[in-house]
């Protein structure tokens, strides 16, 4: 019997994980494949380097500027604080990272177990069941936390919210190239395009970079993701930046993620929590979620240990996870980014174009619109 079942060893379960574990906490951590890396830019921000200084000590470029292209090209760059910088990972590397910081710190991991359905004795979930090559196996815990990404099959099943539609989604794919090219180490490249649609360059040190781009909602039925990706990467623009003709394609993948933001009564039920890509924590804009997947999972640690101490497992005290701070101001930037979303695209982006072209000569309103973007 465990105190808390994690289903998920990503950022947000891995997290929740080692919070709980150094509480002194009997905590089970499941993870499908811990071989798997997750389709994503790859973009860590400066809390969660002030939350892990250890990676500082992984071989990652210290990105400390971001330059945004409107659809036709004018852009705009931020130059982070002097001393503050962001970088951009290996997703594989960086979810083995976290994960084995919270397996040091007490968690116990069930590698290659998927979870497949609750465990219900007398009406009660009282634990995951999962399938593995071993066979069958039952976590029991008094707590269970579902964080094992948007298509996660509990979520459903615990009735907290629906299989979530394409409409209400970013359908996005990324590779990992090897070569010589021309991007700055420090810098990152964000381009949006006339429709629904994003893409990105992102350095990753050692003549490797990050390539991808992504189409978002209702979009999602007009263009193709793959299609996208193929003029992204061929566009002059995006090539001056990545000349060559022969880059050495390290990794490919593709996946779905929620864009319309967290809704906060499907957060909890009875001894259930759900944190991460699972429960729509990720940026409407980008697609971006390693920050408020980890943030999510804090939160949930925090109500986690107040439930455990006080052996109460109800809904009652599980709703302060969606009342915390943390998540309701996460929830309403998710908000304010889906507004600014629809913005931006509107009149096939040319808002856009014409708030970046402004922004190039007037250095005051330059100022605003990178506040807006990016905060103060």
């Amino acid at each position: 019997m465990h105190d808390v079942v994690i289903s998920g060893a990503g950022p947000a379960g891995s997290h929740c994980a080692k919070v709980l574990a150094e509480a002194g906490y009997k905590v089970a951590l499941i993870e499908k494949d811990t071989n798997w890396r997750k389709p994503c830019g790859g973009a860590v921000s400066s809390k969660i380097i002030d939350l892990y200084p250890q990676i500082k000590k992984l071989n990652t470029p210290k990105i400390t500027r971001a330059k945004l292209y409107s659809a036709n090209f004018h852009s705009i760059e931020r130059q982070r604080a002097p001393g503050v910088y962001s970088t951009i990972a290996d997703r594989l590397e960086f979810d083995t990272f976290l994960r084995d910081i919270a397996i040091d710190s007490g968690a116990l991991l069930f590698d290659k177990h998927m979870s497949i359905d609750f465990v219900t004795k007398e009406d009660k979930k009282v634990g995951i069941k999962t399938k593995s090559p071993d066979g069958i196996k039952e976590l029991n815990g008094n707590i269970l936390i579902i964080a094992d990404g948007m298509s996660s099959r509990l979520a459903v099943r615990a009735g907290l919210r629906p299989k979530w539609k394409t409409e209400d989604s970013i359908l996005a794919h990324c590779e990992i190239w090897e070569g010589k090219h021309n991007l700055e180490e420090d810098l990152e490249h964000f381009y949006f395009e006339t429709y629904k649609g994003y893409g990105w360059l992102f350095p990753l040190g050692n003549n490797r970079f990050n390539i991808g781009c992504g189409i978002v909602g209702d979009d999602n039925f007009n263009y193709k993701v793959a299609d996208f990706f193929n003029q992204f990467k061929n566009d002059p623009n995006v090539k001056k930046n990545i000349p060559s003709s022969n880059y050495k394609i390290i990794w490919s993948g593709s996946c779905p993620i929620h864009a319309e933001g967290v809704m906060l009564k499907s957060l909890y039920t009875d001894n259930i929590m759900m944190i991460g890509d699972s429960a729509g924590f990720a940026s409407p804009i980008t697609g971006e979620g390693i920050y408020y997947s980890v943030f999510s999972g804090d939160a949930a640690a925090e109500v986690a240990i107040e439930s455990l101490e006080k052996e109460d497992y109800s809904g009652e005290i599980l709703k302060k996870y969606k009342s915390h701070p943390i998540v309701k101001q996460l929830s309403k930037t998710f908000k304010m980014h889906v507004g600014a979303r629809n913005y931006f695209y509107r009149d096939n982006g040319k808002k856009l174009n014409e708030m970046f072209e402004r922004a190039e000569i007037d250095s005051e309103y330059r100022k605003e619109i990178i506040d807006k973007f990016f905060g103060k």
